[in-house]
């Protein structure tokens, strides 16, 4: 059964589970590559064996390049072009993916529970007392910031033009902890911003490891528009 808002469609590689409507698509997301024609592959482009009858061509769903059976063998989750089931990956894909689906398994999900944070927006001086919890929203398209009390303005993450995150303390083995960020994004009216968080509460340990996975998202979008350009 089609999740909210999503329908299952027919991939060039498999069946995918796809917005609805394009504009509430995950920003994390990628299309299906560009499949190199049957016609211009005449070889594996990993081990050079030549295709025929008995040594068939296969697409890696990751890349769209033409492979041999054995070269194209491994099959991982997707979820970065949404398919279902685990699809057919080359060995260069391979590494990239699986260090995505981390991405999607532990970040993802930590910005989706959400750190608490005190928050200074530009122009604006908050209550240093006044906490608000952000969390990333169920789509992936916004940050949400809200309180018992107040609810700030929500931040596109694809309008977030850069991410500085800043660290005081260290933990038990020497490594450096996170105790905020600062970003800078365009609001709706098109004007750059500055907004700056700093953990807070009683587990902080969950607002660091929130900061963390911030940054990795940014990152992950940011090389995605770099990519397209």
């Amino acid at each position: 059964m089609a999740e909210k808002g999503k329908m299952l469609q027919k991939g060039k590689g498999g069946m995918r589970m796809v917005p609805v409507n394009e504009s509430s698509a995950s920003p994390f997301t990628l299309p299906e590559p560009f499949w190199i024609p049957d016609a211009q592959c005449q070889s594996c482009i990993q081990c050079q064996g030549k295709f025929d009858f008995l040594n068939r061509r296969h697409h890696c769903r990751r890349c769209g390049k033409c492979f041999c059976d054995t070269c194209s063998s491994t099959k991982l989750s997707l979820p970065r072009m949404l398919y279902v089931d685990p699809v057919r990956h080359c060995a260069g894909c391979t590494g990239i993916s699986k260090k995505e689906n981390d991405f999607f398994e532990k970040h993802v999900k930590a910005l989706l529970a959400g750190g608490s944070f005190h928050v200074n927006q530009s122009g604006e001086t908050n209550d240093n007392d006044t906490v608000f919890v952000c969390k990333l929203s169920p789509d992936h398209r916004h940050l949400h910031f809200e309180n018992a009390n107040r609810r700030l303005d929500d931040i596109s993450m694809t309008d977030i033009d850069a991410v500085q995150i800043w660290t005081e303390e260290n933990d038990s083995d020497g490594n450096p902890l996170a105790s905020g960020l600062a970003m800078k994004y365009k609001d709706s009216c098109g004007e750059m911003q500055l907004v700056k968080m700093v953990v807070a509460g009683q587990n902080k340990r969950q607002g660091q490891c929130w900061v963390a996975s911030m940054q990795k998202a940014f990152k992950m979008i940011h090389d995605s528009k770099s990519s397209v350009r």
